[in-house]
């Protein structure tokens, strides 16, 4: 069998040589990431080829990368918050709002509408070439996203006597927490691999948050509205491939007929 190119440089080039030159090329691909382009980014788990297969965004296809449950998000969130409390806040609103790490960072107090139950994603704060970048999230839209129960103690403490203008989450020493500084602080591959949840990423928070709205049958344009996707084929990606929320979809439907009148009921009815 013949060698990929990409195998034999691998085998003939040290791994600080394949990490600097791919360097430019993680950069970009954790920008299609944040934009929902692609689903991860194969240059950083090039070491781990299962990650490193294409995914498509068809029915189910992101499912693979959320957390199963509650408790175990909240079993992660308290092992990052040994480390430091913003790490575990990071964790809880990274996946219950099911957003990207940057979004998090963005996040300002007044951004969430205690009257409405809604936190409003409004911005990007992440790394880039010269300092922190901040922009607008893909679309140039703000979205709403609904407070879910789990969420609101950490809001509560969040928000407490500080101003709509001010940061909702700051690390440690006050500064932007990015996704990198929550890799680096906690250990991240090594904390995740402690829980058995190997091969975890950050973004993988925005995918649990994501998998369980769908699974808790949000339909599926209020679902893309609240991902900020721009085509309804990338939402598809988190509903169960056993198509499961069609029996809802169904129960809807037929609820809805049996109190519609029929036209015998119209015809029947009193003349003007």
């Amino acid at each position: 069998m013949i060698d990929r190119t990409i195998d034999a440089w691998e085998v003939e080039h040290s791994a600080s040589t394949i990490k600097n030159s791919i360097a430019p090329l993680v950069r970009v691909l954790d920008e299609a990431v944040r934009d929902d382009i692609i689903s991860i980014n194969p240059a950083k788990h090039r070491a781990r080829r299962n990650l490193g297969k294409h995914v498509t965004h068809t029915t189910g296809a992101l499912r693979q990368y959320a957390l199963p449950d509650l408790a175990t998000l909240r079993k992660l969130a308290t092992a990052c918050g040994k480390v430091h409390q913003s790490y575990s806040d990071h964790v809880m609103l990274a996946a219950l709002l099911a957003a990207r790490g940057s979004e998090v960072a963005g996040l300002r107090v007044g951004d969430v509408d205690w009257e409405n139950h809604i936190v409003w994603i409004r911005r990007q704060h992440y790394p880039g070439k010269g300092g922190l970048v901040v922009k607008q999230t893909k679309g140039r839209r703000d979205r709403p996203v609904p407070m879910l129960d789990a969420l609101e103690s950490v809001l509560e403490r969040l928000t407490t006597d500080k101003k709509p203008d001010d940061p909702l989450l700051r690390g440690p020493r006050g500064g932007v927490l990015t996704t990198a500084t929550v890799r680096d602080a906690t250990r991240w591959d090594d904390l995740v691999a402690g829980l058995n949840l190997t091969g975890l990423t950050r973004h993988g928070l925005r995918h649990t948050g994501a998998t369980w709205m769908a699974d808790a049958g949000i339909a599926l344009h209020v679902l893309q509205e609240i991902l900020g996707h721009q085509s309804i084929e990338t939402t598809k990606g988190y509903l169960h491939p056993d198509h499961r929320h069609l029996a809802e979809a169904a129960r809807q439907a037929n609820q809805f007929l049996s109190n519609t009148p029929t036209r015998k009921d119209i015809s029947n009815g009193p003349r003007l």
